[in-house]
């Protein structure tokens, strides 16, 4: 009966199992499918089965064939190794020692399946970095010792079963693990060259990128197996016949040393692969003076490490002839070493095998530490700069090579006096787009003034660039007159385009390029009312958000509060459209198609096309309702797929269901980044995705033409470029060669690419053949919008701080750092971030989009460059470097927010606020470049304490020395560029003093 129950249990087990990855199987597939991109999956399935085959059946064939040796010689014969005799208390000791060594090792191995579990999308390409197996209990050392107490206790108790648990626990978590390392497998395959090779071992660097992390895994997987199966040997081995009754340990058998001398002859052959991948490891060393092999490196590391390498080898040869009987290998009859044919030989041949490991440990203790740490301290230091000369200068190229800094063009900058009225009127679309509303307090704002209900939520906001239709005016607005102050005017009178004052033939709509901030409109369920959180609510009818609000950055309310181009849902004329404050914007935006159902906080499932209508938006008391009519679902039509796919969502309220119709499709894994690393986890994808509302042309996935697409910067990065210095990021070689648009309606996945010919990229696109599709196949209407990517702007100019230094001697001296220079933004001091401002450059015909980061020196506070990334047109990805004179005093962002802070009239009313029930914030200084004159703007915002709705209070303007505060941009202009204007607010201010940074 207990056999039949056992039967029974083992056989829904596999039953269990066969059908739960069944489904997995099939409906990952028909998700695949759907997209387009069924090639993708075909590979990746076939490939990570093979890997799993082959992990678990070659480490399962050796532990296996491992413990059956150990069982067939745990009788002992009559010769021992009375060598080895160990008593009660040593013998104990070793047995502990052991079972907390292979404890270790056990957990490091848990450590990194669970770690390929969690994250199976690893963006840096090759083996992921193995976390210290005590992270877990890091802080928690009470669990640590407990874990490692019972856990030492079970591996001597456990026995021959507990043994094969280990073996099957192995096998199956290597298989694991290579099957998760799937892309480094192909990619090795199919890795493309580089253009470059290292200088020390003159290997191409797809050499580093691409194979060295395949070998690196197979020393993880070496290395893992061979200590695992000596360490639960000598356990097996310790343990075996009556040591512990007899309270001490009589030694090894002839045939139990021999068994241990094969696996040793392993553990050195893994350490042998070990020191030689370690040689490679020298190009990315941190020791010295720069990232990468120097001298102490190339002459006494490197001879180091083979030679262990070497000695390895050798040290393994000669375990293996003692592991096998005379004369079996006859390629080591030239090792002249006596067989072990009796307990007295033995014993005489042991202390001169121990004396060999004694010596090799010696060794390796010479080489990796004393040889080099004298080398370093008596040769290099003394002479440092003469000796490591040539590495620097490797250093330094690589990485500007691997950052893709050699590109950027450097420009000499010296801030002119210069800005009149009459520049201002010649660069009024700058003017008109400077950003007075940063993306937080819009988007506190937003989520008071545009949720609509409260189950809406606004996750993110960006800026962008629009070209939108506005009324033609019938004269141009006046320029202020340097003779007379400007009157007080509205934020538009002032910064009306010179385009808008031309006389347009009526055919021809008269348009302008602004800047504006852009924020989706998602539905988040978590915000839907607890009683109302029921099955059909959740899956059945929240399934979308709706819309999107579209503001001006430059402009607000007389209330203060921000004014939107875009806004609301629906009217009592209107009710299934957005609004927008004018014909023009209506016939400039699409917004017919304004759902939302894949964005940044979809993280839930729905079903669509269902029997329950979907809630659409709120139209007052009531709602509005829809049906989906997209393609972004797969079928369950009939009832295997339905059963299927409740297994693979484990939802089993799919079963009993009544609502579906032969039309209903399910739509998962609806967040876009979760979305598009699904299907190209080789590649890093930016971390801000950004909402374009544009008519791009349908694609062959699409029923209907959708408003709504995100685009996602996709990046090809890499952590081996040869002496490239990474810096804080976990890579040191980035591209971005991609561009990723999602279809907010549909959830189409199209990738482009800007450069076909890079070659991470050029390897994947050999393994997926049609892809990627040429930049030129993006619609117009979405290729307006790109932009140059943040995540690649912050990683370029981080390097960019230390390796604008090309000099050799100065960068070593660290002559010229640089920094990011801090702001004060609400009333803490930050870092400044990278901007976007629509601006014409000092070389440019015409304003573009631009992406800036100011930098100062390490030690002062003055602004000694800027860096600026176009976007548009053919000049998307150029970059351009500014530098200012270095005899020349530019204000930095430090110093003018302490010209503005100590500033008497606005220093008194912001103390006035902050006592009033409100609070002050002060908003991101912006650096505006206009001719060869600097303008620093910053906006200060108002939020009351009771209620979160930040106003726009003032705008602050510094030009020079002078410093101005009024309520419009154009006042602040208009009273900074009056002569002779001394009011209080406008009082030449004292340079402030520098201080360190």
């Amino acid at each position: 009966m207990k056999r039949l129950i056992g039967l029974i249990l083992l056989a829904s087990i596999a039953i269990a199992f066969t059908l739960d990855l069944t489904s997995y199987l099939v409906v990952e597939g028909w998700w695949f499918d759907r997209l387009g991109y069924d090639a993708i999956y075909q590979t990746q399935v076939f490939t990570r089965a093979a890997l799993l085959l082959l992990g678990s059946g070659i480490t399962g064939v050796a532990l296996g064939f491992n413990l059956w040796l150990v069982e067939r010689w745990q009788p002992r014969d009559s010769v021992q190794m009375k060598r080895l005799q160990l008593k009660l208390i040593p013998f104990l000791g070793v047995l502990i020692g052991t079972s907390l060594l292979l404890l270790g090792i056990l957990l490091r191995q848990w450590d990194a399946a669970t770690q390929l579990w969690e994250s199976p999308g690893e963006t840096v390409l090759g083996l992921q970095r193995l976390a210290d197996p005590w992270v877990a209990f890091r802080g928690q050392q009470g669990s640590l010792a407990w874990v490692f107490l019972g856990g030492s206790v079970l591996l001597i108790l456990g026995g021959r079963w507990l043994n094969r648990a280990i073996a099957l626990g192995m096998s199956l978590s290597m298989g694991f693990i290579l099957s998760a390392q799937w892309t480094t497998v192909l990619a090795a395959i199919q890795g493309t060259a580089f253009s470059e090779s290292d200088p020390v071992f003159n290997q191409n660097v797809g050499f580093y990128v691409f194979v060295v992390p395949v070998l690196e895994l197979i020393r993880f997987w070496w290395v893992q197996g061979s200590l695992v199966a000596v360490l639960v040997t000598v356990l097996a081995y310790l343990e075996a016949g009556n040591s512990f009754s007899e309270g001490y340990f009589a030694g090894f058998t002839l045939s139990q040393s021999r068994h241990l001398y094969g696996l040793l002859a392993s553990v050195l052959g893994a350490i042998a692969l070990s020191f030689w991948l370690d040689r490679y490891a020298l190009l990315y060393s941190t020791q010295g003076a720069i990232v990468g092999a120097g001298f102490t490196a190339v002459h006494v590391s490197l001879p180091a490490r083979t030679c262990l390498s070497v000695g390895a080898v050798v040290l393994a040869l000669i375990f293996l002839k003692r592991a096998l009987p005379p004369l079996k290998l006859r390629f080591l009859s030239t090792i002249k070493l006596p067989s072990l044919k009796s307990s007295r030989q033995k014993f005489r041949k042991e202390l001169p095998a121990r004396g060999l490991l004694v010596g090799y440990g010696g060794a390796i203790i010479l080489g990796i530490v004393v040889l080099p740490g004298l080398v370093q301290l008596l040769i290099v230091q003394p002479n440092e700069l003469t000796r490591e000369r040539p590495y620097i200068v490797q250093s330094i190229q690589r990485t500007r090579q691997a950052f893709d800094l050699n590109s950027i063009d450097e420009k000499p900058f010296s801030p002119q006096d210069q800005l009149t009225p009459a520049l201002v009127q010649a660069n009024l679309p700058t003017i008109r787009n400077i950003r007075l509303w940063d993306t937080r307090p819009l988007l506190d704002a937003n989520r008071q003034l545009q949720r609509i209900r409260p189950y809406y939520e606004f996750p993110d906001a960006d800026v962008d660039r629009y070209t939108l239709r506005v009324a033609p005016q019938s004269s141009r607005p006046s320029v202020l007159s340097p003779a007379s102050p400007a009157p007080v005017a509205s934020p538009a009178s002032l910064t009306r385009p010179a385009q808008e004052s031309q006389s347009p033939r009526s055919s021809d709509p008269v348009t302008e390029t602004r800047q504006v901030l852009i924020a989706a409109r998602e539905l988040d369920y978590q915000n839907v009312a607890d009683q109302a959180q029921t099955w059909i609510n959740q899956r059945l009818i929240y399934t979308h958000g709706y819309g999107f609000t579209l503001s001006p950055v430059n402009t607000a309310a007389s209330s203060g509060l921000p004014e939107y181009f875009v806004r609301d849902i629906g009217t009592q004329s209107d009710d299934s459209s957005l609004q927008t404050s004018s014909p023009e914007i209506r016939a400039s935006l699409p917004i017919e198609r304004p759902r939302i159902y894949f964005g940044e906080m979809t993280r839930n499932y729905v079903m669509t096309h269902t029997k329950v209508p979907e809630l659409d938006y709120p139209r007052g008391s009531e709602n509005a309702y829809n049906t989906y009519d997209g393609l972004g679902g797969i079928d369950i039509d009939t009832a295997w797929k339905r059963v299927l796919t409740a297994i693979y969502l484990r939802d089993w309220q799919m079963l009993l269901t009544e609502n579906f119709t032969p039309q209903t499709q399910v739509l998962f894994r609806r967040e876009i980044r979760s979305r598009v690393r699904a299907i190209a986890p080789f590649l890093r994808y930016d971390r801000d995705p950004y909402l374009v509302a544009a008519n791009a042309a349908p694609s062959d996935f699409a029923a209907k033409t959708s408003n709504l697409y995100w685009i996602i910067d996709a990046y090809t990065i890499s952590d081996r470029y040869p002496y490239s210095d990474p810096g804080d990021q976990p890579f040191n070689y980035i591209r971005n060669p991609v561009k990723v648009v999602v279809d907010a309606y549909n959830g189409s996945v199209t990738f482009y690419t800007l450069d076909p010919n890079e070659p991470i990229l050029s390897t994947w696109s050999r393994i997926f053949k049609g892809t990627f599709q040429p930049i030129e196949a993006m619609p117009d209407s979405l290729r307006s919008h790109i932009r140059y990517p943040l995540d690649l702007f912050e990683a370029q100019s981080q390097s960019l701080l230390n390796y604008h230094m090309t000099d050799p001697q100065v960068f070593y001296n660290r002559e010229d750092p640089w920094r990011v220079p801090n702001e004060i933004y609400g009333d803490k001091e930050q870092p400044v971030q990278p901007y976007y401002l629509i601006m014409k450059l000092p070389e440019g015909e015409q304003e573009e989009f631009v992406l800036l980061y100011p930098f100062t020196p390490a030690r002062r506070n003055n602004m000694i460059a800027w860096l600026a990334a176009r976007s548009d047109g053919a000049n998307y990805g150029k970059r351009l470097l500014y530098r200012f004179p270095k005899q020349t005093l530019v204000f930095g962002p430090e110093q003018i927010e302490a010209l503005i802070n100590q500033n008497p009239t606005i220093s008194q009313q912001i103390s006035l606020w902050n006592r009033q029930g409100s609070r002050v914030l002060q908003g991101n200084l912006l650096i505006i470049p206009i001719e060869q004159s600097l303008l620093y703007v910053e906006p200060i915002y108002l939020e009351a304490d009771a209620n979160r709705v930040p106003t726009l209070a003032r705008v602050i303007v510094v030009y020079q020395e002078r410093v101005v505060m009024e309520k419009t941009l154009d006042q602040a202009l208009a009273t900074i560029l009056s002569s002779g204007s001394q009011s209080p607010s406008t009082r030449p201010a004292k340079p402030p003093a520098t201080r360190p940074a």
